[in-house]
This record gives C-alpha cells, structure tokens and sequence, in this order.
C-alpha cells in the first residue's frame, strides 16, 4: 500500500496525500481536515499511536530542555491544541512564555480553552497565521519547534526559512514529524495498521474517515530522514541532526541558527 517517498520536500506544495492538487489548493483542504477534528484530535492521536506520542513529545521537551528564566520565548507552530507549548512552559517551571501559531481558527479555540483551564494563559498566547508568513519581527524567540506539522504545509522550504529568520542568533529549531520506518518487519506492520486501522479509528472516535486516509498518505509521501535534515540545512540551519523513535516512525529533527 505504501507509495515512494519523494527525495526533497519540493513536491509537497501540490501532494494531498497521495492526491495531486493544483498550486494553492493544498492549504485550504488541508485547513478543512482540522476544522473537522479539533474536538477529537487527542484523542484520536492516543488511538492511532497507542499514546506513544505523549512519550515523543515529551522526549522534544526534554531535548529543548527550556531554562527557568522569564525572557525565554518559544514559538510552536502548527499546535494549535497546546501540547507541546504547555509541556514547554510547565518544563520551565512557567517561567518561559510559549507563542502557539497555527492557521486553523478552531484548533487554537481548543488550546485556549486548555489554557485557560490549566491557567498556563499568562505564560501561552494564541496566534492564527500562515507558517510560510510569520507575522514576527526577525530574531524574536529563543527557540521553534513544531510537531507533526511541517508536513500539511505546502511550501516547507519557505516556512523553514521563516523559522530561521525569527529565531535569535543561537536559537534552536525542532521539529518533530513522522518519518520513514527503519527497523525490518516493523515496516510492515507499520503499514498493514496506518493504511487498514487508523481510517477505520478516525471514522469511529470523530465520524470522518478522510482526514485520517490523508494523514496516513501524507507520511508516505513526506521527505525521510536525510532528505528533510538537508532541506533544513539548505533553510540555514546549523549542527543538523536527527534522533528516531520507534523505530523511526516518528523521528526530531534539531538545527542551531549560527
């Protein structure tokens, strides 16, 4: 079922999945597909990986490893919901302050409710802007992290080259995405579920199969490992690295900018 990866992350600006759309069509199905699931995203997100991206994300945190100081400020883009924003700012003892950015109106809903519920809302604000277009003066934040979000952007060498420009001399940049299976059999396996279980799951816990077919075509079709840590670097990025989990089914990518 699988489909070849591509070799850079030039072909994602018109890739829907395994759907070929024209230019500019990419973001607004896209947006579609998390207006329908803001609700439901965690929740799904512990059923289709068995809660092993809680464990992902807090390995993120600690390789961010945030200091308890106040004038620490993080951008986290594309997490709406404020996953990986919160454990950011609850590592530093809330003493950072987390800016969350994503384009989807009714995921960031979610993550000020979150926010507001855990009182975290003086220590994370709430931003609706495009990645390729950060509505941020250059070298603003100590770090940027995004999680399994670069890959629903089109234009990923143009939002990694935003990540650049905000950041300060010596920021850090994360990202942690799905990447390519690396261990034998596991593969496999990996497949048989992604493509057979998680539409089925997605249909079950939200009412909609598509937006989780989407999701198991648009790892496929993500750069793997080595490809994207060069897309990184070509954005300017620094001491380019990456460390896989499980396997390598999800995989942190990390960059200095220098």
């Amino acid at each position: 079922m699988s489909e070849t990866r591509v070799s850079s992350a030039d072909g994602m600006e018109t890739s829907y999945g395994f759907t070929e759309v024209e230019q500019g069509g990419k973001q607004g199905l896209v947006d579609e597909v998390f207006h329908g699931v803001a609700r439901r995203y965690d929740i799904m997100n512990d059923a289709m990986s068995g809660g092993m991206h809680r464990l992902w994300k807090d390995a993120m945190v600690t390789a961010l490893n945030p200091p308890k100081r106040p004038d620490y400020a993080v951008l986290d883009v594309a997490g709406g919901t404020g996953d990986i924003a919160f454990r950011i700012v609850e590592s530093s003892g809330r003493q950072a302050h987390a800016t969350v950015l994503d384009i989807n109106g009714s995921m960031l809903q979610v993550g000020r409710e979150r926010a507001e519920k855990r009182r975290l809302d003086g220590c994370v604000d709430f931003v609706e802007a495009n990645a390729e277009d950060l509505p941020f003066e250059n070298g603003r934040f100590d770090a940027y992290t995004i999680a399994f979000g670069i890959r629903n952007v089109p234009d990923i060498p143009r939002a990694l080259s935003e990540a650049y420009r905000v950041l300060k001399r010596g920021g850090r940049f994360l990202c942690l995405e799905f990447s390519e299976v690396d261990a034998p059999m596991l593969d496999r396996l990996y497949d048989a579920w992604s493509f057979n279980a998680i539409p089925r799951l997605g249909r079950m816990i939200t009412g909609d199969s598509e937006p989780y077919q989407y999701l198991v075509e648009s790892i496929r079709k993500f750069p793997n490992q080595k490809d994207f840590a060069t897309t990184i670097e070509q954005a300017g990025f620094s001491r380019v690295k990456w460390t896989n989990y499980t396997g390598g089914i999800a995989a942190l990518h990390s960059g200095w900018k220098l």
